[in-house]
């Protein structure tokens, strides 16, 4: 009997690790502090925030588009109240008539145009890279140029980025395969393999940067980009996804350019955009940035051709 009771303790504990597992970390803490905001609301007006109801709720929405709140922002915050309501083994109706028609009306409103980053097109790309390979440090600018122009090549996202090991990468003859363990809109941890191959510029050539930096660094087992100490000295310390973002960031600022509109997102757009601009297919592009939906590619696509097929251009003046 005890045997039996053990098993069933184990397979409560297996079961709970499952349940925290379904979600990546990063989405359950978005989702955590999405919810402390909703539960910051409530408390300052004296609203019961769990379980809750569809009315509030509806309330907080509203709130939030007074606030200027981005559309996108309140539709994620709204997933994230339902969520935690099951979490906690409560039912919420979030898709009531008093939340999803109150959402239609802020829409309409405030309107659904969303301002997202600049992408970091071939142009800027390679300004970037002139003023890494004009800084004096040897390891560091070859550690940073290599992010860049990986991130760029690859259409990667910027946790994917730091997230590459040593033994991710496989050098062929046509450039190098880098095995993708796990994505954004691969939870599952089925794995991808992008190919990167050599360009005809080797000063922008990711593959030979790659190359370069693995030589220098002498990295031959675990993550590929690092953190330096005090000295240059490179550590075991993997790199932040934060840090990609601060190292485009900063490059932008050497070239005497307005970084204020471009994140580590900018790689990855810039990709896409850019891929585009050079008549790549939508299916191509898809194969590279690992998107599974065609909404977001064609708007790359759409930004892309928004001079190629320009009625004035028919106009002469």
């Amino acid at each position: 009997m005890n045997d039996i009771i053990t098993d069933l303790k184990a397979l409560k504990e297996e079961t709970l690790l499952n349940l925290k597992s379904s979600k990546a970390i990063n989405t359950v803490r978005a989702y955590k502090s999405d919810f402390n905001d909703f539960t910051l609301f409530c408390a300052q007006n004296g609203f019961k925030a769990l379980p809750s109801e569809p009315k509030i709720v509806s309330i907080y929405l509203t709130h939030l588009s007074t606030k200027n709140v981005k559309m996108s922002t309140i539709k994620r915050r709204l997933v994230s109240i339902g969520v935690i309501h099951k979490l906690k083994g409560y039912y919420l109706d979030t898709k009531h008539p008093t939340v999803i028609e109150n959402i239609m009306g802020i829409k309409r409103r405030k309107g659904s145009i969303q301002k997202g980053k600049k992408p970091l097109l071939i142009s800027t790309l390679k300004k970037i890279i002139n003023v890494i390979d004009e800084q004096k440090n040897k390891i560091k600018k070859l550690r940073d140029r290599t992010i860049i122009l990986i991130g760029f090549s690859g259409g990667f996202r910027r946790n994917e980025i730091v997230s590459l090991d040593y033994e991710d990468l496989d050098f062929v003859q046509e450039g190098v395969k880098i095995n993708l363990k796990r994505s954004k809109t691969d939870q599952f941890g089925e794995g991808s393999i992008k190919g990167l191959p050599y360009f005809g510029n080797s000063q922008y050539c990711p593959v030979v940067s790659i190359s370069k930096w693995i030589e220098i660094s002498k990295i031959s087992s675990g993550a590929l980009f690092r953190r330096f100490a005090k000295g240059s000295k490179l550590t075991n310390n993997r790199l932040t996804d934060q840090t990609v973002a601060l190292l485009i960031k900063e490059y932008l600022r050497l070239a005497n350019i307005d970084n204020e509109n471009y994140s580590g997102h900018s790689l990855r757009s810039g990709f896409a955009t850019s891929a585009a601009e050079s008549g790549a297919e939508e299916r191509s592009i898809m194969a590279m940035t690992g998107h599974k939906s065609t909404e977001m590619v064609r708007r790359y696509i759409k930004e892309a051709n928004v001079f190629k097929n320009n009625a004035l251009n028919k106009i002469k003046l």
